[in-house]
């Protein structure tokens, strides 16, 4: 920074040269100042400030202090309080309720410092995938996997056998058992098909490559129901995202109890307690916040068409917010498991075969 003193003396330097016969540009030139420089340099102190740096533009479709205080209140509700915008906002959207997009949310309140990362989850890896399927509807493709609970005595674990519908996300079945045995995991399959009503060659059953998943009873059981069989490559989880995802909602919960399971039971009715929350009232991000039981009943339409008919409303009430089209509230009509490039089809599951 070149102090008052120095920019008189450059000043005088470039009036001598120039009284000497040197045009003004090539003094300014010699000693590395531009003309425009000079020029503000001559002005008076109060002038010589930077005009950009001063400049204040204030947005006119700012949000009021009335408007910024209701989004903060109600992000601090008791509701609402544990809740991240991007759930927040498509639960007020559902009751008719506009306050602000997800990004303001966030803006304000991190302007309020009350954002933090509450997961202490590694970020996810590039690997490649298997053979690519769909669903289209409820009941074509089903994942499952099992997990570990831990137990009060050490080295020993409680198995929690979970299964899920890829197209709603809802957990169709589970059981929790004292071992990892293939008839437990055909036990299981076997009333999920007469629960949902399942026919020969409806559903795909995706797992990893455990030896539950292609133990001898568990595949003839399969073959029995009609039910065809599909697995991961060895020690490739992320070939089987779904279940994977499904048990880091489970562990991360904050009712996930920092102690470990006394009991079987106890372990079970724990279960019982996240798959109601999960299937009942868990906002699922990937179908458009609806909750699974919602989009398994086929009842998610209705709810992403109000929705859509409240932002529709919000964005005529006061179109200076909205730069860009309304948020998508589409449903989703297909649902992928592992998808190949966009040059490829994935295997349909309304087909009978899986290769």
């Amino acid at each position: 920074m070149i102090l008052l003193a120095e920019r008189r003396l450059l000043i005088a330097w470039i009036d001598l040269a120039v009284s000497e016969g040197a045009r003004l540009n090539k003094a300014c030139g010699i000693i590395g100042l531009s003309t425009r420089t000079l020029q503000r340099w001559r002005q008076p102190e109060e002038l010589q400030a930077d005009g950009r740096m001063t400049r204040a533009f204030t947005p006119a479709n700012k949000l009021s202090s009335a408007e910024r205080a209701q989004v903060i209140a109600t992000a601090n509700c008791e509701e609402f309080k544990q809740l991240t915008p991007h759930q927040i906002v498509p639960r007020l959207a559902e009751r008719g309720e506009y306050l602000a997009s997800e990004s303001t949310f966030y803006r304000i309140l991190k302007a309020e410092n009350q954002l933090a990362h509450r997961h202490a989850s590694q970020p996810p890896r590039q690997v490649s995938k298997p053979k690519a399927l769909s669903a289209t509807a409820p009941n074509q493709l089903y994942s499952w996997d099992i997990t570990y609970l831990t137990t009060a005595v050490k080295g020993q674990f409680f198995y929690l056998y979970l299964f899920m519908d890829i197209f709603s996300r809802k957990i169709v079945g589970w059981q929790v058992y004292m071992e990892e045995n293939s008839a437990y995991a055909a036990d299981v399959i076997r009333d999920i098909c007469r629960r949902e009503g399942i026919t020969e060659g409806q559903v795909i059953l995706h797992s990893d490559n455990g030896s539950p998943m292609k133990g001898a009873t568990m595949l003839a059981t399969l073959q029995q129901l009609g039910v065809m069989p599909s697995l991961s490559r060895p020690s490739v989880s992320n070939d089987n995202p779904y279940s994977e995802a499904l048990f880091k909602t489970l562990k991360y919960r904050p009712e996930y109890p920092l102690q470990p399971f006394s009991t079987l039971s106890e372990a079970r009715a724990w279960v019982t307690d996240f798959v109601a929350w999960h299937n009942l009232e868990h906002r699922h991000s990937s179908i458009h916040f609806a909750t699974p039981e919602q989009r398994h009943r086929a009842e998610d339409q209705a709810i992403l068409k109000a929705r859509k008919d409240t932002y529709s409303a919000a964005k005529v009430a006061n179109p200076a917010r909205w730069s860009k089209e309304i948020r998508n509230w589409e449903w989703q009509a297909e649902v992928f498991l592992n998808p190949d490039k966009p040059n490829t089809q994935p295997t349909n599951c309304t087909t009978n075969s899986v290769h």
